[in-house]
């Protein structure tokens, strides 16, 4: 068998720790039961973590990072709100609840939050509301001024809070509300005018909003 090496051993690794997570949780997970799950030593795990909550919290942040769904292009804010919603059902919903039921010790153990490890691995602006936001404003369909840090977060706060709260995916329909019923009103934006149609139940309307009504 070809010697694994780099990136590809370090992969390994991580996979190896993840499944060992999922299936143990994290009380009884040990870095020996991972090494023998990799192929490998313990040395070669205690090389590079020096103890289970780091080898746990880079298996995390290797899952999160690999499982990132592809942000949409609907033409408008409330499609692209929608359908990454939806998307992040279909790709972050089983390892999020997964994530949850398992690794409360871990919390214990390091002191951090779910909050705090979220903002270890993907920063305090998430790529995928930078990239939603800057074609609405880029659209005229809303104002960038109303698109504060903390409203900027609501939708998704609100999706891992459902989550969180029931421990499934969220259903379609409280996505549809979370979307129209609280954050497009707080932006500006009337629910049945925020832009072209889309597969999740757009409106077709040409209507954007306070920002487009200021050019017509």
């Amino acid at each position: 068998m070809q010697r694994r090496r780099g990136e590809h051993l370090e992969a390994a690794l991580l996979e190896a720790a993840w499944e060992e997570l999922e299936e143990r949780g994290y009380d009884a997970l040990t870095i020996e039961g991972v090494a023998a799950r990799a192929g490998t030593s313990r040395a070669v795990l205690y090389r590079r973590w020096a103890t289970k909550a780091e080898l746990v919290a880079a298996a995390i942040t290797f899952v999160v990072k690999r499982g990132h769904p592809e942000v949409p292009d609907t033409g408008s804010l409330r499609g692209d709100l929608v359908e990454m919603l939806h998307r992040m059902n279909s790709v972050r919903a089983p390892m999020a609840t997964g994530l949850m039921a398992q690794v409360g010790a871990f919390y214990r153990e390091t002191g951090k939050s779910f909050a705090d490890l979220r903002s270890e691995i993907l920063g305090d602006h998430s790529p995928s509301q930078q990239i939603i936001f800057d074609r609405a404003i880029a659209r005229g369909e809303v104002d960038p001024a109303r698109l504060t840090p903390r409203l900027r977060r609501l939708p998704w706060d609100l999706y891992r809070l459902e989550l969180m709260m029931t421990m499934k995916a969220v259903p379609d329909e409280t996505i549809a509300e979370i979307v129209d019923e609280v954050f497009l009103p707080l932006v500006g934006i009337q629910a049945g005018a925020a832009g072209p149609s889309n597969q999740h139940g757009g409106t077709g309307e040409a209507a954007h909003g306070p920002a487009s009504a200021a050019r017509t």
